[in-house]
């Protein structure tokens, strides 16, 4: 099941238009900035335009491993993949998958649905790995919760809009 590309990119700038409203000084980006160590002068140094690029090319990557966790009919083609005939119009295998389609296609297709995996995900999934590099590192409690709240809300709000549009 291919997702709708469209979708996809614009399920990428989420983390932009969330990153700049969450990491905003008036929100949480004076918190940041001394919970990472960050000053004024470093946030200026730097290409901005390549920092930009980067990070959506790493949301693009993330929006398009999100939409195989929160549409479920992925898994209807994922568990056919390999069989004879998948992938050949009128085979048996791709009969079966069409009639599954057909019945469940639209199942749990909503934005709450979605934005239900996606706040799980950034809770049991990218919190950890934000808490083990934080203790390695030497950061505060308060810098994991700051970056993780950051990703539960981009995430919930990605796994929302891929679910029920992509």
């Amino acid at each position: 099941m291919m997702p709708n590309m469209i979708v996809v990119v614009l399920a990428a700038l989420i983390p932009m238009l969330i990153g700049f409203l969450y990491y905003n000084p008036k929100l949480l980006g004076t918190v940041w900035m001394k919970e990472a160590g960050m000053t004024e002068e470093k946030m200026q140094g730097g290409n901005m335009v390549k920092m930009l690029l980067l990070s959506f090319v790493c949301a693009f990557l993330f929006s398009v491993f999100l939409f195989a966790f929160v549409v479920h009919q992925t898994d209807i083609y994922s568990l056919h993949f390999g069989e004879t005939g998948f992938g050949n119009e009128g085979s048996a295998v791709m009969n079966r998958i069409d009639t599954l389609m057909l019945e469940f296609g639209s199942r749990f297709r909503t934005f709450g649905h979605g934005s239900f995996h996606g706040f799980f995900i950034g809770l049991l999934f990218v919190v950890p790995i934000l808490g083990t590099n934080a203790i390695f590192e030497r950061k505060s409690f308060k810098y994991v919760a700051v970056n993780g709240g950051y990703w539960i809300i981009t995430l919930a709000l990605m796994g929302g809009v891929l679910c029920q549009w992509a």
